[in-house]
């Protein structure tokens, strides 16, 4: 078994943790936060500011950490970084000037325990593989915990997950979208990374209102697309006319994740890729500076 393999299936128990997790240094409700990340991490950016700011908790932002705008004023700045390495995450926090910072961490002996005023400890989720899986979601469970926006049968969904099988000829298909609303906007654009990562996939992904103005004109029989969701009214129906293959699940999103990490981790082996070592990419993306 692969190390990503195992850290897929490893997730439910560790939401369990970060759910029980005390987050002291998190926004409290109010405050006017940005939240960063590379990659993965904004992905999960973008689902916690969704949730945050649709919840009326205060004004929330997420951007590409390179892509921070440190003229504009915040109370908080959230970094989401695995390795704690990363040179835009670190970048921008240096120029969060007078503005209380919190990094969310899989490894706090690394520059993110000084570059940030506080940093939250998530070692115990922390990964061996470079394609991002456990941590990342495990972020999002501690994030749902403490704006109080995480069901409580959320692990057992996790675990459902890891039970169920994929959608029916998921591993045929050649082209991929993935479509979310509000939140799972960043879970869309999560699992589009993940089959891009680990299978070399061509995978789009897509606010769901905004797939008949354009991407609808790619799908065909040999496609899947995915709703993380309920998908809107209508646009199913319009999906299977293109002869698409069509995923729609019960599951909590996040839960529904799980499934699309289990496929892009069947593909990379139907296509003889080992997913722990994907290509041109390293676990931490450290650049050279001027």
């Amino acid at each position: 078994m692969s190390h990503v393999q195992q850290e897929i299936a490893s997730q439910p128990e560790h939401w369990r943790t970060a759910l029980e997790a005390n987050a002291a240094d998190l926004p409290p409700a109010g405050e006017r936060v940005a939240v960063i990340g590379c990659g993965t991490s904004l992905y999960i950016a973008q689902a916690y500011a969704s949730l945050r700011e649709g919840a009326g908790l205060g004004e929330t932002d997420a951007f590409a950490a390179s892509e921070y705008p440190a003229a504009r004023r915040y109370d908080r700045v959230v970094a989401i970084t695995r390795s704690g390495t990363t040179t835009e995450v670190l970048s921008a926090l240096g120029r969060a000037d007078g503005v209380a910072t919190v990094a969310i961490t899989g490894d706090v002996a690394t520059p993110i325990s000084t570059a940030a005023r506080s940093v939250v400890d998530l070692g115990y989720a922390d990964e061996k593989s470079v394609v991002q899986t456990r941590f990342a979601t495990t972020v999002l469970a501690l994030l749902r915990g403490h704006l109080g926006l995480a069901p409580d049968d959320l692990p057992a969904d996790g675990e459902r997950a890891l039970a169920e099988p994929l959608p029916e000829g998921a591993t045929a298909a050649t082209q991929f979208t993935f479509l979310g609303a509000g939140w799972t906007v960043g879970l869309a654009h999560e699992a589009a990374l993940k089959l891009r990562e680990a299978s070399g996939s061509w995978t789009e992904s897509y606010p769901a209102m905004e797939y008949r103005h354009g991407p609808i004109s790619v799908t065909g029989p040999d496609s899947l697309v995915w709703f993380f969701g309920r998908p809107p009214a209508g646009l199913v129906d319009q999906v299977r006319l293109t002869g698409a293959k069509v995923s729609v699940s019960t599951l909590d999103p996040m839960a529904d994740l799980i499934r699309a990490q289990r496929l892009a981790v069947d593909l990379a082996g139907l296509r003889g890729l080992d997913p722990d070592r994907p290509r041109n990419l390293t676990r931490s993306i450290v650049l050279a500076q001027p």
